[in-house]
């Protein structure tokens, strides 16, 4: 049987999401006992603890979970003055993402994104047979003003990935004041900010904008600073007008109790986030100094992960990286060439980083 014939043409054309190298790839590709995984901007510090614990209480597997998730749903909007109608739930931020997409996209509608970007963005766009309009990255950073520019009658959705991936930049609030100025009432903006909370102050706050312009939809995610990225659990927060509609689409009991529990668990350990936090921030000023003696440059950095430059190419320095026990992600497999994005890990793990970087040959030895 020719399944090519089956398929939808939108799906032929994409390519399966390759995420980053794991633990036991490295070990076995090399034979390595230690690896050190800065590859996908996961906790170093691994799940709450909280979350831990009410996973170790988790019983009643058998029973369907609340679908309507009405507990976890009120606590995620409380902080910010907002109804657990203003949030929708998913198996990660990514599903929540493809869902809004499902509710949104027709036939030739335009998603201008930025390049690069979250790469599921612009896949996503072409599941629908809508046109993913990428606009180059300045210096690393969205540039706001080429995105507005490039904004037609066809465009349906705008995506701003702030803190960005795989850049780790941020934008400036004067520069998104501006650009929300020349984005037209009718186009839906999504402000994905999965890395929100390593952010330093000044960063654009998503849900001042949902409360002030209507078709914002903000997505939150738990997999990086609560360490739940196994679980899988997401979330939007937007207008209950819009989300409505995109709830009528949403796979039923999309998340699973583990997650929820969990979910809800995390929202009250505030000792791990402010020990999260403070790894971040002592792992920046660590790895800077440490480019810096190197001969190497990194994005000024909003979020848990540096996007580093290397001798020679990315590809090469990722495979010596790697060999050396230390896995991180390409900058060639994600529109960075001449990059790699490294987690930001504890400080052993770090000086493991820069003591590998110190290894890389430099492209004319």
């Amino acid at each position: 049987m020719n399944y090519a014939k089956l398929v939808r043409p939108s799906v032929i054309s994409l390519k399966p999401y390759k995420p980053g190298t794991t633990v036991a790839q490295a070990r076995a590709t090399y034979g390595l006992t230690h690896v050190i995984k800065l590859s996908s901007n996961e906790n170093p510090l691994g799940a709450s603890p909280l979350a831990e614990a009410a996973l170790r209480d988790l019983h009643d597997l058998q029973i369907y979970v609340d679908d309507d998730h009405r507990e976890l749903r009120t606590r995620l909007a409380e902080p910010y003055g907002l109804q657990m109608e203003h949030v929708l739930v998913g198996n990660g931020s990514n599903e929540v993402v493809r869902t809004i997409f499902t509710a949104l996209l027709v036939a030739g509608d335009e998603v201008v994104v930025a390049d690069p970007t979250f790469s599921l963005f612009p896949i996503d766009a072409l599941l629908f047979d809508a046109v993913p309009v990428k606009v180059p990255l300045r210096e690393g950073v969205h540039d706001l003003d080429a995105m507005a520019a490039a904004i037609t009658p066809r465009t349906k959705i705008v995506v701003i990935v702030d803190p960005n991936n795989p850049t780790g930049t941020r934008v400036q609030r004067a520069d998104f004041a501006r650009f929300l100025t020349r984005l037209p009432d009718d186009v839906v903006l999504i402000l994905d900010q999965a890395y929100r909370e390593y952010a330093p102050d000044g960063i654009v706050e998503g849900v001042d904008v949902v409360k002030s312009r209507p078709g914002t939809i903000v997505l939150r995610t738990h997999s990086k600073l609560y360490g739940l990225a196994s679980l899988r659990f997401g979330y939007a927060l937007g207008d209950p007008e819009l989300l409505g509609y995109v709830q009528r689409i949403r796979l039923p009991f999309n998340v699973s109790r583990p997650a929820a529990v969990a979910a809800l668990a995390a929202l009250d350990d505030t000792e791990f986030v402010r020990r999260s936090l403070e790894t971040n921030a002592a792992g920046i000023a660590q790895l800077y100094p440490g480019f810096a003696r190197l001969g190497l440059s990194a994005y000024p950095t909003a979020a848990n992960f540096v996007a580093v430059t290397v001798p020679g190419s990315a590809t090469d320095a990722y495979e010596k990286m790697l060999a050396r026990g230390v896995v991180t992600r390409s900058g060639d497999a994600l529109g960075m060439p001449g990059r790699l994005r490294i987690t930001i890990g504890t400080e052993a793990m770090n000086a493991a980083v820069l003591d590998a970087l110190a290894t890389l040959q430099p492209a004319h030895a």
